[in-house]
């Protein structure tokens, strides 16, 4: 008990001797906790955008269904192009067309298979006017697929609508608010690009990171896009179900054979399309994210080093300026490890209110991210426990070369000293 007892004021009077450290050389205990709390703020603040983007990308995949792929004109990654005509093949690669579409829903394993294609445009509802509206065009079954919330009286707009070309739109709540203010939307004509379109549905838009954030939105059946708008469906990309009970990689394999046949591609001839199932799109998104990461983490590392320098410097001059209270103190009977752990408490003081900035100002701007962005921004506990646990180790690593020293000083040379 009396051993425990000594351990806890030893550690108390490590932290008041610490404190009393940061007031006397303010300048020099400023720049420790700063370079300790930039290190620190940097590591929250990444754990907390990833784990908000990790968590907005997983909703938007689960979205679209486990088993959902996409059939793309271009693949994920693109060739490194130059004037040999050998690369940049994927430029080369033909448009999916409206009869390969009708194809893949024609085969026995896919359930249901839907177009889409992004492009803007400008829109206008009397006096007001939004120069860039995202406009997004489907095929009919859009609501089976992406599954929006319309809003109450209004809908999505149906297959007959979609194959006819008509001009009705469905725009996102932040259209809503800010073309038409207070007026009801349902029933009006607005204009896109100068082409009158009628709204039939008002549908929340859940934003996201990769579905573009806070932008005003419009939905319009793909083929209105075509013929209404002259928009050209050279980036068009499909959305592919397959049947209950049918892998992706059963329906995959149907696909591509079809995809073969209707292109007449020889066996050795490569796919001039690319399929991309949710597999590997997460994979290729942790690669991408994954080595952000750790690029951010090393950079944060740098103000941990700079902040861990200046342990040393301060705690080097502690030394110095209580070489005889040292002193005094082993001649009444500290031994060498209590004189360690006093100086590592000082240390790792030092660096946890480093810690403790940096906490605060990263839990700020991760509530800023979420209030002003539709990135989820939240910080984990293990993002919590690691920049803790990085000061202390910051603080016990760059703080035992003066604690050591501390320890090593003999009593009678200590009190001798001036």
């Amino acid at each position: 008990m009396a051993s425990l007892s000594a351990r806890f004021y030893n550690l108390t009077e490590g932290v008041r001797i610490a404190i009393d450290a940061l007031r006397a050389n303010r300048v020099r205990a400023g720049l420790t906790i700063l370079g300790v709390a930039v290190g620190v703020f940097a590591v929250v603040t990444i754990s907390a955008a990833v784990h908000g983007i990790n968590q907005s990308v997983a909703r938007d995949f689960e979205s679209a269904g486990p088993t959902t792929f996409f059939v793309s004109r271009f693949p994920i990654f693109f060739e490194a192009c130059d004037d040999s005509g050998e690369t940049c093949r994927w430029l080369r690669n033909p448009s999916l067309t409206m009869s390969e579409l009708d194809a893949i829903r024609r085969l026995p394993t896919v359930e249901q298979a839907g177009a889409r294609m992004d492009w803007s445009a400008a829109a206008k509802f009397r006096d007001k006017q939004l120069k860039s509206v995202g406009l997004e065009a489907y095929t009919g079954n859009w609501g089976s697929l992406s599954a929006p919330d319309i809003q109450p009286g209004g809908r999505a707009f149906t297959e007959v609508e979609a194959r006819s070309g008509a001009r009705v739109v469905d725009i996102s709540t932040i259209t809503a608010e800010r073309l038409f203010g207070e007026t009801d939307p349902i029933g009006r004509t607005m204009q896109l690009n100068g082409v009158p379109f009628v709204v039939i549905g008002v549908y929340k838009d859940n934003s996201s990171f990769l579905s573009g954030g806070t932008r005003p939105k419009a939905v319009v059946p793909i083929l209105t896009l075509n013929r209404s708008l002259n928009i050209r469906l050279w980036d068009m990309g499909l959305a592919v179900k397959p049947r209950l009970g049918v892998t992706t990689a059963e329906a995959v394999d149907d696909v591509t054979a079809a995809m073969r046949a209707m292109r007449r591609l020889r066996p050795g001839d490569d796919a001039n399309w690319a399929i991309l199932t949710q597999d590997k799109l997460m994979s290729t998104y942790n690669q991408i994210f994954g080595t952000m990461f750790i690029v951010m983490i090393a950079l944060s590392a740098v103000g941990l080093l700079v902040g861990g320098v200046g342990v040393v410097a301060i705690m080097m001059i502690s030394v110095t300026e209580r070489t005889r209270e040292i002193g005094v103190r082993k001649a009444l009977g500290a031994t060498r490890a209590t004189i360690l752990f006093q100086f590592l408490v000082e240390a790792v003081t030092l660096t946890g209110v480093g810690a403790f900035v940096g906490l605060l100002g990263g839990w700020g701007l991760a509530f800023v991210v979420r209030a002003a962005t539709p990135i989820q921004a939240s910080v984990p506990p293990l993002a919590i426990l690691a920049a803790v646990g990085a000061s202390v180790i910051t603080g016990v690593v760059f703080g035992m070369v003066p604690a050591a020293r501390a320890a090593r000083l003999d009593p009678v040379e200590a009190l001798r000293f001036e």
